[in-house]
This record gives structure tokens, C-alpha cells and sequence, in this order.
């Protein structure tokens, strides 16, 4: 990866991925607080979906314009507009500007993190890319240890303008470094090993197929919808949810794979297993430290360390893969992290129960980072396998789409068990259980469908 043909793309991508994950957690701990400031707490939920949602259109816009252009484009407007989405956030007057602002981020996130992936794929020959993507996904150890800390220091003692402004700066050199480097190598297909490497080639009719903008946008705002629908059970919330219901049945199957849903062999049952591993970890990562907090009064800091032990040991199960077992087939190794990720939601279902130490819980979290840095970047090398070299681009946006949309539906439905659970009269951990026990199907399919997914 350091090697003088890939050295200056190797070290820019890796700043470029330091510098996200430090606006990704940096950003979102602030964000109560400015909520709080700009007196727009009831509007707390839109301002934080607004981001989710929006990665999901910018993902399908830079990996269909990745495909017809290469990656470079996208990849360089996407890192400016990261820039000035900063600043719209950090000149905030209103909530409306904020979520404005967290929007705009969300559409340049998702193309950035589609494109980035697409440009390891063009650049990199096979044996290096699990490396590359096991260095991506290290590359978020710094950012997850200083973030957090550093944000809340200069929220208390300066500004939380400090932070967005701040991370702009930072933000502008790197963004110009990427766009010099991206124009100096060609678009490429690099699934050889060849020393020469051929440029993309385009499909028989010279052109891509356009991507569907408006298909995307209405999912966007189906996942939106969904995520405030499940707040609660009053009329209003539940006709989101059926709007977000009817959005998403009849968008999603356009972004995706043909037979994603039905775990079709090869890059459907790849795109699907991204989706059910991503939903299943972030909604682990979402309840626990809330259950902690509000029902075990574990103390926030103690919450804290487990945060940073799942940030450490995602990267290290990302490197043991790309290094130590780089010749085990990619998806045995995905069944092995997707039992680890149902076994770390078996221990948070049992850290419910009154007599269990909460710690049982606080354990799930670094469990199933292990699971999700051992079987990420395999998902996502067993995707570029299965796609052809014109269609990269497609297929890391499929990818991204079905990640984020595994995140806001797995949630989702976690969430509308422990809120209906509570409604019905159950105690609060008696609802959390039943949560994490309808989180076991998740894990538990993806170590069932890894086979399906399989590059001979």
C-alpha cells in the first residue's frame, strides 16, 4: 500500500477518513447542545436523521456518477461540500439552518464513503484491497479516542461554533491534496494483478444508465420519516410510519441488486448481509449505552470507555482479517462475525435482567465491534468480486444504500418493540429485552446467507 505507485493515494485517502471520523464523532456529541442553544430540542430527532437519510441519495448520486466519470469527481465535490456544510452549521441562527446543515453533510458523507471504496477498487490490485480496507477502517481509532473528549472540552470551556468551524479548517487542506492526487492517476480497473493497469471501460452502449435521483430522494425521505415515526404510538407517528412503510417497499428494490431481498447468490446476498450486519451493530451501539444510562445508572464515562474499546477492537478484528487470515475464504469469515455479533446481542438481552451486572451489557458493545471488524470488510470485498468493472461504483453505492437502510430499519423495529412493549405496560428492561431478542435475527441470518455469497 506504500509502495511508490500507491504511496501519495494511500497516505490522502487515509487523511481524508481520519478527518471524517472526526467530524462524525465530534459533530454528533455537540449536537444536543446546539439543538439546546438554537431552542429547537423538540426538533432533536429531525436534526439527527437528517444525516442517515441524506448519505443514503449520496450514495446512489456519487456511485452511479463514479461509474459514467470515475471517482475522482465525485469524491472532490463531495469533500468540498463537507467543507461548507461545516460552515453552514457553525454560522447556524436557526434549528432549521442546523438541520439544513446536517442534511447537506449527510448527501456529502454518503458520496464520499461510496466513492472512496470505488477509487480503492480502481487503484489497488486484489491482494491489496482487504489491506486498504482494513487501513480505512483504522484509520477511525485516532478520531474515536480524541473526538469526543476534545469536543466536549471545547463546547464547555469555548464554543460548540468552535468545533464545526474548527473541523472545516482542518478539512480544506486535505480536500484539496485528495483532488490533486485523484487527478494525477488514472481511472482504473485494478481486479488484476497486472503491472500496467487497463483504464475502466465503459458498457456496450457508451454510457451508464442515469441514476435514479428521484428514486433516492423519496427513500430519503421515507427513511426520515420512519425514524421519527417509532418515537411513539399516537395516530400522527404511526401515518409516518406507513408513509416511510410504502416509501421504502416501493424505492428500495430500484437501488438495490435484483434478489438483495431474497438473498440471490453473489452481490445481492453481499449488498443484503451489509445491511442486516450494519443494522444489528448500530442498534446494538444505540440501546445499550441507553439502557445503561437510564435504567442501570451505569455513569457516562463508564459508557464512554466502551465506545472507545469497540473503536479499538473493530480496528484490530479489521487487521487480524486483512493480515493474519487474508487466506480463509472471505465468507467463513463473515459466519464468524455475525455469531460473534448474535452472541454480543444475546449478552445485552441477558444484562436486562435485574440480578445481572450491568457490565454483562456494556460488554456487547466491544463484542460486537470484534463481529463487525472481521466481517465488514469482507462484505465488501466479496461485493467488488461479484461486480464487473464498470458497475463499481453502482455497487459500492448499493452497498452504502443498503447499510444505511439496515441501520434505519433494524433500529426501527427494535425501537417500535421496546416502545409498544412499554405502552403495553412492561417494565423498561422488560422491553429492552424483548428488543434484543428481535435482534438475534438479524446476526443469526447473516451467518446462515454468508455461503450465498461466496467468490469461487
Amino acid at each position: 500500500m506504500f509502495s511508490p505507485p500507491h504511496r501519495a493515494a494511500t497516505v490522502t485517502f487515509v487523511v481524508v477518513m481520519v478527518l471524517t471520523g472526526f467530524a462524525a464523532l465530534a459533530v454528533v456529541p455537540t449536537l444536543p447542545i446546539v439543538v439546546r442553544d438554537l431552542h429547537g430540542v423538540s426538533l432533536f430527532p429531525l436534526v439527527a436523521g437528517c444525516f442517515v437519510a441524506a448519505s443514503l441519495l449520496g450514495g446512489v448520486l456519487g456511485g452511479h456518477w463514479a461509474d459514467r466519470h470515475g471517482a475522482r469527481r465525485p469524491v472532490a465535490l463531495g469533500m468540498v461540500l463537507s467543507v461548507l456544510t461545516l460552515l453552514v452549521s457553525a454560522s447556524s441562527v436557526s434549528v432549521w439552518q442546523l438541520a439544513a446543515g446536517r442534511f447537506l453533510d449527510g448527501l456529502a458523507a454518503g458520496m464520499v464513503a461510496v466513492c472512496l471504496t470505488t477509487a480503492i477498487g480502481q487503484t489497488y490490485p486484489d491482494h491489496l484491497q482487504p489491506r486498504m480496507l482494513a487501513l480505512m477502517s483504522a484509520s477511525w481509532v485516532i478520531p474515536s479516542l480524541v473526538g469526543p473528549p476534545l469536543a466536549g472540552l471545547i463546547v464547555q470551556y469555548w464554543s460548540w461554533r468552535v468545533v464545526f468551524y474548527g473541523l472545516a479548517a482542518l478539512t480544506a487542506l486535505p480536500t484539496v491534496a485528495l483532488v490533486i492526487v485523484l487527478r494525477s492517476r488514472p481511472t482504473a480497473d485494478t481486479h488484476t494483478d497486472s503491472a500496467s493497469t487497463p483504464q475502466v471501460t465503459a458498457p456496450a452502449d457508451g454510457r451508464a444508465a442515469r441514476p435514479p435521483l428521484l428514486v433516492a430522494a423519496l427513500l430519503s425521505i421515507g427513511a426520515a420519516c420512519g425514524q421519527y415515526g417509532v418515537s411513539s404510538w399516537d395516530p400522527r407517528h404511526i401515518a409516518f410510519v406507513a408513509v416511510a412503510l410504502v416509501l421504502l417497499a416501493a424505492c428500495a428494490p430500484r437501488l438495490l441488486p435484483r434478489g438483495t431481498w431474497r438473498s440471490a447468490r453473489g452481490l445481492p446476498t453481499a449488498v443484503l448481509l451489509r445491511g442486516l450486519a450494519s443494522g444489528t451493530y448500530f442498534t446494538v451501539e444505540a440501546l445499550v449505552p441507553l439502557l445503561l444510562i437510564t435504567e442501570r445508572h451505569v455513569a457516562p464515562v463508564v459508557v464512554s470507555i466502551a465506545f472507545t474499546a469497540s473503536a479499538l477492537l473493530w480496528a484490530g478484528a479489521s487487521w487480524v482479517q486483512g493480515r493474519l487470515l487474508q487466506h480463509v475464504a472471505r465468507h467463513r469469515l463473515v459466519v464468524a462475525g455475525g455469531l460473534i455479533l448474535a452472541v454480543s446481542v444475546a449478552l445485552a438481552a441477558a444484562g436486562c435482567f435485574g440480578g445481572a451486572p450491568a457490565f454483562t451489557a456494556e460488554a456487547a458493545m466491544p463484542l460486537s465491534a470484534i463481529g463487525m471488524g472481521l466481517l465488514d470488510p469482507c462484505v465488501t470485498v466479496l461485493s467488488l468480486k461479484h461486480s464487473a468493472p464498470h458497475r463499481l461504483g453502482r455497487t459500492t453505492s448499493a452497498m452504502q444504500t443498503n447499510r444505511n437502510l439496515g441501520q434505519v430499519v433494524v433500529l426501527a423495529c427494535a425501537s417500535a418493540v421496546l416502545n409498544g412493549a412499554m405502552a403495553a405496560g412492561a417494565s423498561p428492561l422488560g422491553g429492552y429485552r424483548l428488543a434484543f431478542v428481535l435482534l438475534l435475527t438479524p446476526p443469526l441470518l447473516v451467518a446462515l446467507l454468508a455461503v450465498r455469497a461466496r467468490a469461487d
